[in-house]
């Protein structure tokens, strides 16, 4: 699938963020952290899906159109 590449890389910037810092004050520090690495992430994220016409052509067929943005 074409998406390993993309998803390996957003699991190497979460390690790679949760290396560097190794000890959190609590669980929403951690997580706050995680969101903004993942922020920073989805800022190079420019390349168009591929084929997402024809999947939204079919998300609309089964779910309808109201339900799916056209």
């Amino acid at each position: 699938m074409y998406t390993t590449n993309a998803i390996e890389s957003v699991n190497y910037t979460i390690q790679k963020i949760i290396k560097h810092r190794q000890s959190f004050l609590n669980d929403e520090a951690a997580v706050k952290l995680i969101f903004m690495g993942l922020k920073n992430i989805s800022r190079k994220w420019t390349m168009p899906i591929r084929d997402w016409g024809a999947a939204l052509n079919q998300f609309a067929i089964i779910y309808g159109e109201d339900r799916v943005p056209l």
